[in-house]
């Protein structure tokens, strides 16, 4: 650790080291003890790499280039430097801006420090970047491991001089004449070579790396340049180019071509209008296929596979059902799952039913049901789009597959849209515009998979309605962070563009009921009871038919009620096909009985049962008269009806008791609400909690650096309080910064009594610098007996 480091980083305010954590909120997870622990933190290969991976592709260079030059690197050196890739038309007074904040924000990240004369890449950043800008080690790290007589060799054959050390070698690689005469030396194919490994990657494989040559008995391109040591050999089949040898062949620039700006994103022009009807319609359209997916599945649901996600054959049903493409069904489903309106129901053989959520979410308006499944689609980490793609096992993924999750999935949404939102109103970039985007704002983080998960993107949000012909709408523009982020205002944004919902059908004499808009959701579940869904679109038509109106009194609903839900809810009269087929299936609903014998039916007209019992179709139900008006069978009930109305009968069901059973729609829910996962946030820490754990490292620091004693706690009686006394008394105490004295129950059970300084209360635990033990501790608060001030 850098005792320079330390100390800068000491020398930095309150507000610079809270801007730090803020930014960098795992340095204080847990809240280190002092500045030298905050310090060792901040300079760890994974701290350093976590924050590299934020960075843009500017700002990754300058780092770039202060770990390539000699340190320290001065300002005017490091602007020259950066100068000399800079693309044409881009104007030296945007370098000198945009270098300045970029300086400032190194700083600002504790990745780079000192004064602008002397600028130092922090601890632990040339070990994580490895092969900064594509270049490889110095001479003296390649060359490490050869022996001295190697060394001897190559020395003798590049310069004629005395030397057996790799610092000799990398003095005289560090010599541009030196390095040009070589180069020069080589035939144009070990040229070639060199030009291949110039820009980075800068190792390359060959056989025999190792090999042993001379300069004077060199045959092949390859050995050329591993004679003069223009390449080194770091493995048996490996070789890299030394960054002296590099940095010669860049003509001394570190970067090819560096913009300070990022690339513009180019698209269609959308009128914004236009884009956010558009969203609002897909956003509805939405809304009402997961609302009836949950519908249809809890009347017939879909198993659960033993692998825990959904069969392909009911995805591929279930896209049926809602007349949507695969893809879309398995989107539908993924956000209805991680919003928790369905689940497993948990037995071995289970199926995925709705759960009690779904019943409070669906009585919710249309904009508010509609930003819980945005906002849940936009921080869950499950990946819909990979559905029928295999795994590195080549098993298959389905829909609702545990292994469908990807830890970056959620940021990468977050920043695709903040891509979209940074084109301006009413422009639909290209996803090659945005990949080339998401590229230069975190460079170190590009692969196939993340472009992937960027088209994956798009495309979902158009689909929810997130975005409007390939343009953010308004209301999505509010869900994601950086347009704030807020569920109340994408609600108000979207309410005045969702179409009203219609509480009337156009009654038709072909038996068939057409609706104009999108309905209430009243009139529509009735209809779905009622009526067969026969075509959708702009309208949806339904039809009517003898099976629906059984279906529907099968419910429960009477000829007269049904006649009067449709003259209700009609804007034409109800036609007269229409009300006979409603009287006439009614007046022969029932009048038949089944009942358990093992079931029986009855009738008082014992004509109709003369027929039942003279029809050959009846035979498999072994029927048995019992009587002129009744007929037992050793069928179930169930089976009976079902296959007395498969011979044209309209049998209803009757209990023991005689009374006609209410055959309702089997909803079905899962038992218990599922717990949902933890959604992905991508705000810092609070305010508070960063000043609070920056007062609690500067005192852990004083402590550490005046090596104080531990203090002796007061005498007498160990303090007691009421518990929210004592929260609200350690709230106040970290609010002022002030200290207090506590008993607390050590983890024997024996009382003991601390004087603390409070820092941050959080997940049960008391963060707090101990006096009487001069040190940073966590306290358990269900474990603190009292409270009270220090006289």
């Amino acid at each position: 650790m850098s005792t320079e480091f330390i100390e800068w980083l000491r020398s930095r305010s309150d507000d610079q080291l809270r801007a730090l954590v803020t930014v960098r909120p795992e340095l204080i997870t847990p809240v280190p003890a002092h500045v030298e622990g905050l310090a060792g933190r901040a300079s760890s290969p994974s701290a350093v790499g976590r924050v590299l991976d934020r960075l843009d592709r500017f700002t990754l260079s300058v780092l770039e280039t202060l770990v390539v030059l000699p340190a320290p690197v001065d300002y005017r050196a490091l602007r020259a430097q950066m100068a000399r890739a800079l693309p044409e038309g881009v104007a030296a007074p945007v370098l000198r801006a945009a270098l300045k904040e970029t300086v400032e924000r190194l700083r600002t990240l504790a990745l780079a420090y000192g004064p602008q004369s002397a600028l130092v890449p922090s601890p632990g950043v040339r070990e994580v970047l490895e092969a900064p800008a594509g270049l490889g080690q110095p001479a003296v790290e390649v060359f490490r491991h050869h022996p001295a007589e190697r060394l001897a060799e190559l020395i003798q054959d590049i310069d004629g001089e005395n030397g057996d050390t790799k610092e000799d070698l990398a003095r005289l690689l560090g010599t541009p004449e030196v390095v040009g005469r070589l180069v020069e030396d080589v035939s144009p194919q070990a040229r070639s070579a060199l030009n291949e490994l110039t820009w980075g990657p800068a190792s390359g494989r060959v056989p025999n790396a190792r090999r042993e040559v001379r300069a004077a008995t060199a045959q092949s391109p390859i050995e050329q340049l591993l004679s003069r040591a223009l390449l080194c050999a770091t493995g048996e089949d490996t070789v890299v180019l030394p960054r002296e040898v590099g940095l010669f062949l860049r003509g001394g620039r570190i970067h090819h071509d560096l913009s300070p700006v990022p690339p513009p994103l180019d698209g269609a022009a959308r009128d914004r209008g236009m884009a956010d009807r558009t969203a609002a319609g897909q956003a509805f359209t939405f809304v009402r296929a997961v609302e009836e997916l949950c519908e249809r599945w809890s009347v017939d649901p879909p198993g659960v596979l033993r692998s825990g996600g959904l069969a392909v054959r009911d995805l591929k049903r279930t896209a049926a059902m809602l007349d949507v493409p695969e893809w879309v069904t398995g989107l539908i489903v993924e956000v209805a799952h991680a919003a928790g309106l369905i689940a497993a129901s948990g037995s071995v053989d289970g199926d995925w039913l709705p759960t009690p959520a779904y019943d409070g979410w669906r009585v919710k308006s249309t904009e508010d049901r509609w930003v819980v499944l945005a906002t849940t689609w936009l921080t869950m980490d499950r990946v819909p789009g990979m559905i029928g793609e295999r795994d590195e096992r080549d098993r298959l993924l389905n829909a609702l597959h545990p292994d469908l999750r990807r830890s970056a999935a959620a940021e990468v949404r977050a920043t695709a849209l903040s891509m979209l939102s940074a084109a301006g109103s009413g422009v639909a970039p290209s996803l090659e515009s945005v990949r080339e985007r998401l590229s230069w704002e975190q460079p170190r983080r590009r692969g196939g998979r993340r472009d992937q998960l960027v088209e994956f993107t798009l495309r979902e949000a158009e689909q929810i309605g997130v975005t409007g012909l390939g343009a953010i709408a308004g209301h999505g523009l509010a869900l994601i962070p950086c347009g704030g982020g807020r569920a109340e205002a994408a609600a108000l944004a979207l309410a005045p563009l969702l179409p009203e919902p219609l509480d009337h059908v156009l009654l038709q004499a072909d038996l068939t009921a057409v609706a104009p808009g999108p309905l209430t959701g009243e009139l529509r579940r009735w209809l779905a009871l009622a009526a067969d869904v026969e075509s959708t679109g702009g309208a949806t038509v339904y039809r009517f038919c003898e099976r629906s109106i059984r279906r529907a009194l099968d419910a429960g609903q009477g000829a007269d009620e049904m006649l009067a839900m449709l003259e209700r809810h009609s804007a034409t009269p109800v036609p007269q096909p229409l009300g006979y087929l409603v009287t006439d299936v009614a007046r022969r609903h029932g009048r038949m009985r089944v009942g358990t014998a093992s079931a029986y039916i009855r009738c008082d007209d014992s004509s109709l049962l003369d027929e039942v019992m003279a029809d050959r179709r009846a035979l498999p139900l072994r029927l048995r008269r019992l009587a002129p008006t009744v007929i037992a069978s050793k069928t179930s009930r169930s089976t009976l009806v079902d296959s007395l109305r498969a011979m044209g009968y309209a049998p209803a069901a009757e209990s023991l008791d005689g009374d006609v059973i209410i055959t309702q729609l089997d909803v079905r829910r899962t038992e218990g609400q599922p717990s949902p996962r933890q959604p992905v946030t991508f705000n810092g820490p609070e305010a508070d909690v960063v000043a609070a754990a920056i007062r609690a490292v500067r005192a852990g620091d004083a402590a550490h650096q005046a090596r104080r004693a531990p203090v002796d706690a007061p005498g007498g009686q160990v303090p007691r309080s009421p518990a929210t006394a004592t929260i609200n008394a350690l709230r106040e105490a970290i609010r002022q910064g002030s200290q207090v004295w506590i008993g607390y129950l050590d983890s024997q059970g024996n009382a003991t009594s601390r004087i603390l300084e409070p820092a941050r209360m959080e997940g049960g635990y008391l963060t707090a610098y101990d006096e009487t033990r001069a040190a940073v501790h966590r306290f358990a608060l269900h474990r603190i007996t009292g409270i009270a001030d220090i006289n």
